[in-house]
Order: structure tokens, then sequence, then C-alpha cells
């Protein structure tokens, strides 16, 4: 059997014609260029006026280093602000972002937990992100802890309207599941992943069994194999400090962070008979599928 998978620069439609995360808005400047890399190419970013923002193609002819605002012809790239975080596309993106109702909810805090590089593709920390049954091994004490190793049996569907991809009726017993936790509790989780590159988790609050918090994760494929993740949160949560909400997600991140990067292949097959799959991977397994159904070829490996 033989694989193909694409390298450096991104040509791949599916991909480009996306909108992509950049960074969030709040640390992008007025009058101070950015650069970032994205998609194997570099990104220029920066305010012009209090939430006013613009983006172009970095001439790869400028000398590194070098950081300069654009000339008046420069072709500007499509931007969004949206949830926190500057938005853009090097395609032509069909439509608008994704919504993300409880985003809008007045009680709700919305936050930027962190932006951190990670060495392997951005389908490999989607993956990552949509898996229970890591949690009592890699977030030992917190998320998961043996001997309760069950994932229970969930459903997996695909909204046709939507074309989302969705995990629905997922319980697991986690010994600290929020911030605001009491103590272990089977947790309510929906899985959504609405964007190849971008994942949104919806978790039973522990203040409000009728609602549920939102963890998001927003990632900029900065090469094939190489990842910036934001980690965006909607929570019902007025007591806690935004430091310490930080610090919670940032640590469980940091478990994640070596087990990603240990991984191999460092893009993700796509043919599911690739790496031994259990029942517990059936989110997985959809995930995988519904890539290649969308034509993703970036970041993947893809049977020929």
């Amino acid at each position: 059997m033989r694989f193909l998978a694409d390298q450096g620069i991104c040509t791949n439609a599916a991909i480009l014609d996306l909108w992509h995360p950049l960074a969030p808005s709040s640390e992008i400047q007025v009058g101070v260029v950015r650069e970032l890399p994205l998609l194997g190419e570099t990104v220029s970013c920066l305010s012009t006026a209090p939430d006013v923002y613009r983006a172009w193609r970095t001439d790869p002819a400028t000398p590194v280093g070098t950081v300069c605002e654009p000339s008046p012809a420069t072709e500007g790239l499509p931007i969004l602000d949206r949830y926190g975080y500057l938005w853009t596309s090097l395609g032509v993106p069909n439509g608008d972002l994704f919504d993300i109702p409880e985003y809008d909810e007045l009680d709700r805090r919305n936050i930027h937990a962190a932006t951190i590089g990670v060495h392997c593709s951005a389908p490999r920390a989607i993956e990552n992100f949509l898996d229970m049954g890591h949690f009592p091994y890699v977030h030992t004490g917190v998320l998961g802890i043996e001997p309760h190793t069950e994932v229970v049996d969930y459903d997996v569907h695909i909204d046709v309207e939507t074309n989302d991809l969705w995990a629905t009726n997922c319980l697991f017993f986690q010994p600290v599941s929020a911030t605001t936790s009491a103590g272990g509790a089977m947790v309510g989780y929906t899985y959504r992943v609405p964007h190849p590159y971008c994942t949104l988790l919806y978790k039973t609050s522990p203040l409000d069994e009728s609602r549920m918090d939102v963890i998001g994760l927003f990632v900029r494929s900065v090469g094939p194999d190489r990842i910036e993740a934001h980690m965006i949160l909607s929570l019902l949560d007025d007591s806690s400090t935004e430091s310490f909400i930080r610090r919670f997600q940032q640590a469980i991140f940091a478990e994640d962070k070596p087990i990603l990067e240990n991984q191999h292949p460092k893009l993700l097959p796509l043919d599911p008979r690739a790496e031994t799959p259990v029942r517990s991977d059936r989110l997985a397994i959809a995930y995988r599928r519904w890539l290649s159904d969308l034509g993703v070829t970036y970041g993947v490996i893809r049977e020929e």
C-alpha cells in the first residue's frame, strides 16, 4: 500500500478556502505589523484603528527579520474578527465562520486560555482533543482516574444542513472536570467538529446542569506537521479568576503536548487500517472519514 502526503506550502483548496485563526484580536496592536506562519506561507497583519484590521501575504522577497507595512497596491486578505480571534483565508472562503451561540450569552465568560506551539499536524491535534480514552492515563486525577477507564458507548452523526461532525451522549467519570468542580462525577460531553482544524467540546456545567460549558481548540496550521493551537473557553463561572482558569487549561494541554509530539507519523493517516482502532475510537474514525470526504490532503496521509 502506497501513501501520499502534501509537504510545505498548502495547495489543497479544501483547506485554503477555509477561515483560519491567526491570533487573539487583543494581541494585534494598532500600527504594529505582526508576521505569522500559515499553511507554509507567512501572513502579515496589523490593526489600522481600534477594531479595524488588515492582513496580507508577506512578500517572500522581503529579507528575513524585515517587517514592513504593505504598499497601497498590495492585495489584502479577507479577515474576520470573531470569538476573540482574527481569522483569514488564503483562498476564497465559502460563507461565514461556524456559529457558536453560547459565545454571545451575557452571563458567560469568554476567555482566551493560551496559544501553544506543537510539533504535530493540525488533524493530529484535533483527533487527540476528541479522544476520551486517554483521560485516565494522561490527565490522571483531573480528567480521569483508574479504574474508571471505560468509554461508555456514544452516538456519532453528521449534521445534514451544516456538515458538522457531532458526537453526542458521551459520558466519562472525572475527578476534577472543571475549575468549579467540588468532586468527582460522571460528566456529560458533546463534541462538535465544524471545521477540519477547529473543534468544540460542550460539557456539563457544575453550576447549572441544564447548560454546558464550551471549550474550543482553534488550530492554526503553521505547516503540514507544525501548529499553534488557540484554546478558547466560554464558561458559566463567575467566581474563578481568569489566571486560575488559564492555568488549569494550560496544565491540561501541557500533558497532551509531549504525547502529540511523540506520535508517529506526524501527519494523520486517513486510512483507518493504518492505526489499530478500538470501539472507543468511533469518533476518531468518523473524523478521518469526514476529512477524506471533504477532500483534505494537507496535514494528513491519504491512501492512493
